[in-house]
């Protein structure tokens, strides 16, 4: 069983703060190593479950924060940006799983450290019409390749995004939400169990059929799943959506918010070209 295992770090266990995920935050130090620990509690539950391969990719931020001398060495680790697929780089249709481990939920909504990839550049991003965030990306995009998202760790906010996609994703809250930056923590030891635990069983009992296509949203019921889907992306800045409209296929809708259609990973790889370009057009420092 070949696994794939994505791993953002807003989610991680015991972090709520920008200084425990961002460098060269006060405690982001701290945090890479507790980063580390909830993934090799996942490769032990992979593992356990009978893997054969688990593929980690580093997904958070720099994507180098995972630190390769304490993680398990039956993991391999993909390290370092720029990737052309992102959060995803590396997943093929011939893995068996995927596995999301620090995941948070989608911008506008009250989970730990909530965001969608730009932090306040991006305001929304809507799939096929549905609000969407890094989670619903990922899904859709797995789910096209075949391979099932299995599990996914992360504060219960990210937990009940991720089973609105799909309620049979094993999910397992490491933090209960308070606020934006504050939450109740599970121990640290309980939740490393727990991820190993639920990453255990989410691969022992992975469905036999193929992975199901992402949920219409509520409402909606456009027949069997279609090749072809829509992504729609709301900026902050204006800027960022003339310099996109340049690009084949994408339309402005108005003065922030550009669409285009394709198939899924074509959509994702499209999508991770937006963040470089909306990452070069707002380097600038703020003005005043």
């Amino acid at each position: 069983m070949k696994v794939y295992i994505s791993a953002d770090m807003e989610g991680i266990t015991g972090l709520v703060d920008a200084e425990d995920v961002q460098p060269p935050g006060r405690d982001y130090e701290r945090g890479r190593a507790l980063m580390t620990e909830d993934v090799n509690a996942a490769v032990r539950g992979a593992y356990a479950a009978g893997a054969t391969y688990v593929l980690v990719n580093d997904a958070h931020g720099p994507m180098r924060n995972l630190l390769p001398d304490l993680l398990d060495p039956r993991a391999l680790l993909i390290k370092g940006r720029p990737k052309p697929m992102g959060m995803i780089e590396g997943l093929t249709p011939d893995f068996d799983a995927v596995v999301c481990i620090g995941f948070h939920s989608r911008a506008g909504t009250l989970g730990v450290l909530s965001h969608s990839f730009m932090g306040h550049e991006i305001e929304d991003i809507w799939l096929d019409d549905r609000p969407c965030g890094e989670i619903g990306l990922l899904h859709a995009t797995a789910t096209s390749y075949g391979v099932p998202l299995a599990a996914l760790t992360g504060d219960n906010t990210a937990c009940i995004e991720a089973t609105q996609w799909d309620p049979a994703i094993h999910t397992y809250p490491v933090k209960q939400a308070k606020d934006r930056f504050a939450a109740q923590l599970v121990p640290v030891a309980d939740s490393r169990s727990g991820i190993e635990q639920t990453i255990r069983t989410a691969l022992t009992t992975l469905p036999t059929g193929p992975a199901p296509a992402p949920a219409a949203a509520e409402g909606n019921h456009p027949g069997p799943s279609k090749p072809v889907h829509q992504l729609t992306v709301r900026w902050q800045s204006a800027s960022v959506a003339s310099h996109l409209e340049a690009v084949p296929g994408v339309h402005k809708t108005d003065d922030r918010t550009v669409t285009t259609e394709g198939e899924m990973p074509h959509l994702y790889r499209l999508f991770n070209l937006y963040l470089r370009v909306a990452t070069a057009v707002t380097s600038n420092p703020p003005y005043c």
